[in-house]
């Protein structure tokens, strides 16, 4: 008689169905396949803007492409916005929330680099690269939005839809200005999304350092310098000086800071004393107040390096970043989002390609791709702590709304960054799964914020009440201050007309690397 009960009950137990799943969970499915069968568009994306290789402010013919492909899907689009020629809005939805959705586009100098070969081989000897991974970050964004129209439009599901990109972010250049001229004014929440080597997110004080970067332009007056150097008053010498006084000033700075220099106009030649010369300082630190105290100080010790060499000099702010300061409920829904999509599944040629480069870039450990997933991280709660010393302007949207960075896993542990190497895996299969993971984690968090209109209420309590409580934004920029858009104008002249003859082509190759011909991956022959 026991026998039978327990079978009975274990019949009946098996007869209970399964929760059916509600309408949000039926759109994640979908929206998880709708990018999955969208990965050979994200792939051309990807390779497309690898092969521009465009620094920052002359973004021409990755601008256009983006915008010309957004348009065709149906995005209104707002060109050369906040005047900077590179720049636009791209919109579609309507209604509230608004989601703006953005990633840098920009790449680096000396950065040239054939996509899977793990050492160094540049497509065009010393022309700028995507060594940081800025190619990447559109690809991600556009192809998780176009998922999301889809099933947005067929419901009928209110909201707005805003992609915008990271105009000239090597220079700090560029988002500043997109908040100082409102751009962001009426936006709900942003996400934001940066090459990694992992999939992760985090919240409040990333632990950076903000900047301002300020070129300083001395101007004294030219002579012969063999024949009357007396006449002459250099201007390189001035800065030759503000760069000794700013370094005997380094010894009585805050640990937190870091400052840097280039003389970006040293004179013409050596027989005519300099009568103008250029020197540009990155200024950074962990506060608004201790930044523009830097900032104080290199135009105290400019001005007296014009005194010691009867010049004069002006100045001219290229560009700023606050410290990152991230939100913590959007944060908390996206990393539940990122758990569920995981990680992608590297293939044995993934591994090799990594372990080859980090073997050869003598990175500190030679472990290959990611395979665990990264926790969320921390906040730093002291403005004493540096946890990365760099700084990126989407610290400024995040101090104007409520904003997040996600990482996604598309480049490989141990690099040195702002580097060639950064761009050995960029236009290769680890990039690509790389932006459809990140895909998957945004479009299901912006499905989030679509269904649980407690998400973005909670995300602006965050940012009034614990956020903004004690610290308000102030800019670093002036309302005069105009955009550096003359930067890195003669570099690309000099390189595009033979970097163009390296643009990918979709229509011809599958893949970028099939077009330049390499086998993936290729590493060096073991000794």
């Amino acid at each position: 008689m026991l026998i039978v009960s327990n079978l009975a009950f274990s019949q009946k137990k098996k007869a209970v169905a399964a929760p059916v799943p509600d309408k949000l969970e039926l759109l994640k499915q979908e929206v998880i396949k709708k990018i999955d069968d969208r990965q050979k568009f994200t792939q051309e994306v990807n390779d497309q803007i690898f092969s521009f290789g465009e620094l920052g402010f002359q973004e021409y013919e990755t601008s256009k492409y983006l915008t010309n492909l957004l348009e065709k899907n149906g995005f209104t689009v707002e060109r050369g916005v906040a005047g900077m020629p590179t720049a636009w809005i791209a919109k579609w939805g309507s209604g509230k929330p608004v989601i703006a959705i953005g990633s840098d586009i920009d790449c680096i100098p000396k950065a040239s680099q054939k996509p899977g070969v793990a050492y160094k081989d540049p497509i065009v000897e010393g022309a700028p690269g995507h060594g940081e991974g800025h190619n990447s970050g559109q690809a991600l964004n556009i192809t998780a939005v176009l998922a999301l129209k889809e099933v947005m439009e067929r419901d009928k599901i209110p909201g707005t839809l805003m992609l915008w990109p990271g105009v000239a972010e090597e220079q700090v250049g560029a988002k500043a200005i997109f908040v100082r001229e409102g751009y962001f004014k009426d936006v709900d929440a942003c996400i934001f999304t940066h090459v990694g080597d992992n999939l992760g997110v985090s919240w409040g004080d990333a632990g950076n350092n903000g900047l301002v970067s300020v070129k300083f332009h001395f101007e004294g007056e030219a002579a012969h310098a063999a024949g009357a150097p007396w006449r002459g008053r250099s201007a390189l010498d001035a800065v030759e000086l503000m760069d000794i006084g700013w370094n005997f000033k380094r010894e009585h700075l805050e640990t937190t800071q870091r400052s840097h220099y280039v003389i970006s106009d040293g004179g013409d030649q050596p027989n005519v004393v300099p009568s103008k010369a250029t020197v540009w300082y990155y200024f950074r630190d962990r506060t608004y107040p201790r930044i523009r105290k830097l900032f104080e100080s290199g135009l105290k010790i400019a001005e007296g390096a014009a005194m010691m060499t009867d010049t004069k000099f002006t100045y001219e702010i290229l560009g700023s970043a606050w410290p990152g300061h991230f939100n913590k409920p959007i944060a908390d829904a996206m990393y539940q989002n990122i758990k569920r999509v995981g990680l992608p599944q590297w293939s044995e040629e993934d591994q090799m390609l990594a372990k080859a480069a980090q073997k050869e870039l003598k990175a500190p450990k030679v472990e290959g791709l990611a395979m665990k997933l990264d926790t969320m991280s921390e906040p730093v709660y002291s403005p004493n702590i540096v946890r990365q010393g760099g700084s990126d302007d989407i610290a400024d949207i995040s101090w104007s709304l409520p904003t997040v960075v996600l990482r996604y896993p598309s480049n490989m542990p141990g690099m040195p960054g702002h580097h060639w190497a950064n761009a050995i895996t960029m236009a290769t299969p680890i990039a690509h799964k790389g932006c459809t993971a990140g895909a998957k984690a945004e479009a299901l968090t912006i499905l989030d914020m679509l269904f649980k209109p407690e998400i973005i209420k909670n995300a602006w309590e965050y940012y009034n009440k614990e956020q903004t409580k004690e610290i308000k934004y102030t800019p670093l920029i002036s309302k005069d201050d105009k955009p550096a858009i003359q930067l890195n104008k003669e570099i690309m002249e000099k390189f595009r007309p033979e970097m163009s003859k390296y643009y990918y082509d979709s229509t011809k190759y599958k893949t970028y690397l099939e077009q330049l011909g390499i086998k993936y991956p290729t590493v060096r022959a073991e000794k």
